[in-house]
């Protein structure tokens, strides 16, 4: 199997527009990467998802190995297989949600031991069962197992679990060893620290990783802060390998992400969003619940071309979510999906035309300007 490649096309500043080529195809990028938790994005068939535009799912390592386990999916003909998507899935390492869903956690030097949150099983995660998982489930990118602590939290803690991080990060990739066709990224972590993130960024090109994500932001930092490590932290990495921003986020922080010089995207946000009544349009969110629908017959967007603009009006989506019938979140999810690929193609087509800045700022001021015309 052929090697994991990244190829820049174009440049606008510090963004890039290229392809991330393993070989079940290509992730245009920027991109966005739904999550598909429990090996589905909630409320979508995975040939909904691809209608999107999107190349690439999030896959949770953590779910997975709770339920229904990782060897079960290996037995099973791997994660590809098991969810009907034949394209490359990402999976994270796990470490996030140890840390932020399971119960009476033990951290060590060799790993986390914790009980789940769905039984009280006791587990233990480490950077070489997180590789094994990963390696079960079959995913085309894996990421090292690292420690995400919320911010903010005192220097001393960042510090110590940034070395740790580090130390798991050259485990993983011991672990993982020699996988041609498969990517291994490495985190970068320190919080908003510019000297850790410095050390953190060396220690990592010391090891050798196929891409390079930026984690231990969206942690509650709040935009300003993780811009301010943005403004920085992308030129640390390696400039020949992708640059993943983990667990991100709001259209207007992927834009700024973008601008920053990030390459990939997760964020729960646009499928979490649909299912509670939260449409991500261009001009902000539209929040189909409130009673200024319920006799509106325009699209949530007239410029958007997924089924939920296309064929259905406010009223309509305001009337099933309130009667709380699933095709409500069905349609807001495929709409919220399709505008986040839609935005990111709209980022490439800027990078590539050398006009990014005035993408952005149009992108910023109609975002601002709010659903105005539907109060």
């Amino acid at each position: 199997m052929q090697k994991v490649e990244f190829r820049i096309e174009a440049r606008d500043g510090a963004a890039r527009q290229g392809q991330l080529v393993p070989p079940r195809g290509a992730l245009r990028t920027p991109a966005f990467m739904p999550v598909g938790t429990a090996a589905t994005v909630k409320a979508m068939l995975p040939e909904s998802v691809r209608q999107t535009g999107a190349d690439i799912l999030l896959g949770n390592t953590y779910h997975l190995m709770l339920r229904p386990g990782a060897e079960r999916v290996a037995r099973l003909g791997g994660l590809h297989a098991f969810m009907n998507w034949e394209r490359p899935i990402l999976t994270d390492s796990g470490g996030f949600q140890v840390m932020s869903l399971a119960d009476l956690r033990k951290l060590t030097e060799e790993g986390v031991t914790f009980r789940s949150h769905i039984d009280g099983s006791r587990h233990m995660l480490s950077p070489e069962s997180s590789m094994e998982i990963q390696r079960l489930l079959g995913s085309d990118i894996v990421m090292c197992f690292d420690e995400c602590p919320a911010l903010p939290a005192p220097r001393e803690r960042i510090a110590e679990s940034m070395t740790l991080s580090m130390r798991w990060a050259a485990r993983s990739r011991d672990a993982f060893g020699d996988r041609p066709g498969h990517a291994l990224f490495g985190i970068q972590q320190g919080g908003l620290e510019p000297d850790l993130r410095a050390a953190s960024a060396e220690a990592l090109r010391a090891i050798g990783f196929d891409g390079y994500a930026v984690g231990g932001l969206a942690v509650g930092e709040g935009q300003a802060a993780m811009f301010g490590v943005l403004d920085y932290a992308p030129g640390q990495l390696p400039a020949d390998k992708p640059r993943y921003l983990m667990g991100v986020g709001k259209p207007d922080d992927l834009v700024g992400a973008v601008v920053r010089g990030i390459d990939m995207f997760d964020c729960v946000l646009p499928s979490r969003s649909g299912r509670t009544g939260q449409a991500l349009t261009r001009r902000g969110p539209v929040n189909i619940k409130n009673a200024r629908h319920a006799d509106d017959p325009r699209p949530l967007d007239a410029e958007c071309t997924c089924p939920a603009c296309r064929a259905y009006s406010r009223a309509y989506l305001h009337h099933v979510f309130r009667s709380g019938e699933i095709i409500a979140s069905m349609l807001l999810t495929w709409h919220n999906l399709h505008y986040y690929q839609e935005l990111m193609s709209g980022l490439r087509a800027a990078i590539s035309a050398g006009t990014l800045a005035a993408y952005a700022a149009a992108f910023e001021a109609a975002y601002r300007g709010g659903d105005i015309d539907a109060l």
